[in-house]
């Protein structure tokens, strides 16, 4: 009788960025990839999401690990920050370049609500990750290679897009496995050609946690349930990339009285606010625990 190879402990991450305190989601999330490594023997890591300077602040970063180590949770070092590995994502953008499934997009969010509202298609107000805003229809993967070294001369702001249609042409179809939903197809086209780089960022969310990830050796990528849809185009970089594709296991979210997503934005009830009210970090965990599981 042939007899299944043991899997290996899993490699869990939780990957803040240091834009402002956790909040009771921030912890929820981060005790959920703690607990998948730590009940099954594996690693968990910790990564700082830092590449957007204009957000990010060394105090909150340290915010993080003292309300972590207050919630008892340990973690693998050295901790990886993206702001440090910039050589890294730009080598990644070079050989998508090279195989020509880049371009430089000039458009404006103002000008693509425009272009979608012309052509009757109703735009989307968030994108995978919740702030792209509408999905891109492809205005300047049509520009001439003129056209576009004329707006380059001149010094006109772009971002580098993906050319989704291009790329899955290459990879052909493409899936992932998911613990909550099974055997997942891929349809990057879903979320149309995705920006990968901004001047003031050099590398987007999604080419950096793909690349992180693999990196790292994370084998089970556990994150919210709003990110599902980002893992479409994550499953596509990693085929153009040959990077590993770990397992994904997308969780429920915290939510408020009314239903709205925790959010720093909004305000979030945070882990120094439980502390500042005199929880205990067993109290706070079973807290956390309990308005997420249930």
């Amino acid at each position: 009788m042939l007899v299944s190879p043991a899997m290996p402990p899993p490699v869990t991450r939780f990957a803040p960025s240091p834009t402002g305190r956790l909040h009771l989601g921030h912890a929820y999330s981060a005790l959920f990839a703690w607990r998948a490594a730590e009940d099954a023997g594996g690693r968990f890591i910790l990564r700082i999401e830092d590449i957007d300077a204009t957000r990010c602040r060394p105090e909150f970063e340290t915010a993080i690990y003292d309300d972590l180590a207050w919630l008892g949770l340990h973690w693998d070092k050295p901790v990886r920050r993206q702001s440090e590995h910039m050589a890294e994502y730009a080598a990644a953008l070079d050989r998508l370049a090279a195989r020509g499934l880049l371009y430089p997009c000039f458009c404006t969010r103002a000008e693509i609500r425009a272009e979608i509202a012309r052509a009757g298609v109703a735009p989307h107000d968030a994108g995978p990750n919740g702030a792209e805003g509408p999905i891109y229809p492809g205005i300047c993967r049509a520009l001439s290679p003129a056209e576009r070294e004329t707006r380059l001369a001149t010094g006109t702001p772009y971002a580098l897009r993906l050319d989704a249609g291009k790329a899955l042409g290459e990879t052909g179809p493409l899936d992932w496995q998911d613990r909550e939903r099974g055997t997942v197809r891929a349809d990057p086209l879903s979320l149309g050609d995705v920006v990968l780089a901004r001047k003031e960022t050099p590398a987007s969310y999604h080419l950096a946690v793909t690349l992180d990830d693999h990196l790292q050796g994370v084998t089970l990528v556990t994150r919210g349930d709003d990110l599902f849809a980002a893992t479409h185009i994550h499953r596509l970089l990693q085929a153009l990339l040959g990077l590993a594709t770990p397992e994904y296991h997308h969780h429920r979210l915290i939510r408020d009285a009314a239903g709205a997503r925790l959010a720093k934005r909004a305000d979030a009830p945070t882990l120094e606010s439980l502390r500042t009210a005199g929880r205990t970090p067993a109290v706070a965990r079973r807290l956390v625990l309990d308005t997420g599981d249930g």
